[in-house]
């Protein structure tokens, strides 16, 4: 079953660019934004399974400049 979640980050003040640029390169990751607002980028993606989509958020999450993130999965 296809699994698409939207990833909110919040990262360190000026890394917001660098980590949209760098989470785009994550197998799995159809889109990465830096946004103004609560959240510093907003990552799409797109997965086979529920295991491999957390397989996908532990790659983000390895990433120093990232604070936090919160997941939300598309029902």
């Amino acid at each position: 079953m296809a699994v698409k979640a939207y990833i909110l980050i919040v990262t360190a003040v000026g890394k917001e660019i660098d980590v949209a640029n760098a989470v785009k390169k994550i197998n799995g990751v159809k889109e990465a934004n830096p946004v103004y607002g609560e959240y510093d980028v907003v990552v799409e993606v797109n997965t086979e399974s529920l295991d491999e989509l957390n397989k996908v958020i532990s790659q983000i999450r390895k990433d120093p400049s990232i604070l936090r993130t919160v997941t939300l999965i598309v029902m």
